[in-house]
């Protein structure tokens, strides 16, 4: 009886540290809306930038710690909802889609829901889908390109009407990717407990002395271009099983002609 009040006992308790990580990452992204309300827009951008650092080290976390639990699973896909769906929409609807009447919400609906339709489809697929690739792109990837659009043009005062346009563009074209069929490279393959080479950390000091100069550019710069990888690798795979296509059709037809030439030449002989 003891021994089953302990197993009940540990199934519905839950794990602090993970959880931790999770709760400090719905926090940045509450956080990132309040400072988007008062206008401060720098530290609404730059919490939900830590909220994707947070979000990357609770998995981990469980995973090294060994308390990886449904209840953290879900806590974080609600965690990712707020700081990766609402917090990045409204930042940007507050800072330049405002003032665009419906187009301006409706193109932070948009995101926001297609978000919201990332996070689904990605909890259906855990266990069946390849880790090493997304399908679509990832929602901590998404809101990156949208903060980092809102801290450059606020680091560099292009603000309001100036950017109406690109930002509208930028925050419906990130919700339509992730719900998109494109894959993305998911870079967990990388195993941290590996040793490395040398190199490998001298490579790590110098993207944090790259990042550190100009911190918005340079991570704008980078997540829209890993935005722009997953189309660009996509029509590369398309082109290139178009070509195998081709040559397998070539080589059937190919064979089919050496066949029936085979044929031939066999009833000449008879």
């Amino acid at each position: 009886m003891i021994e089953r009040r302990k197993k009940l006992h540990r199934r519905r308790g839950i794990y602090l540290l993970p959880n931790l990580f999770t709760t400090a990452a719905l926090f940045s992204g509450f956080y990132a809306i309040v400072a988007a309300m008062q206008s401060r827009f720098e530290p609404a951008a730059a919490a939900i930038f830590i909220a994707m650092l947070l979000d990357g080290l609770d998995g981990r976390v469980a995973r090294l710690t060994n308390t990886q639990t449904d209840f953290g699973a879900e806590y974080d896909s609600l965690s990712d909802m707020v700081s990766f769906g609402l917090a990045p929409a409204l930042v940007m609807y507050q800072w330049a889609l405002s003032g665009m009447g419906k187009a301006g919400w409706l193109a932070a609906f948009i995101y926001t829901a297609g978000a919201a339709l990332r996070l689904a489809r990605f909890n259906t697929q855990v266990g069946i889908a390849d880790k090493r690739y997304f399908q679509g792109l990832a929602s901590p990837a998404a809101a990156a390109i949208v903060a980092g659009l809102v801290w450059v043009g606020n680091d560099y005062g292009l603000e309001g009407k100036a950017m109406n346009l690109a930002a509208w563009t930028l925050t419906l074209l990130a919700g339509l990717l992730m719900v998109s069929n494109v894959r993305y490279h998911s870079f967990k393959g990388v195993n941290i407990k590996d040793r490395v080479p040398f190199v490998s950390i001298l490579l790590i000091v110098l993207i944090i002395v790259l990042v550190s100069y100009d911190p918005p550019v340079i991570l704008f710069s980078v997540f829209l271009l890993y935005a722009l990888s997953g189309p660009v690798w996509t029509l590369l795979l398309l082109r290139q099983r178009r070509g195998e296509r081709r040559a397998q059709r070539s080589n059937e037809s190919q064979r089919s002609g050496d066949a029936n030439g085979d044929a031939g030449e066999a009833e000449k002989k008879k």
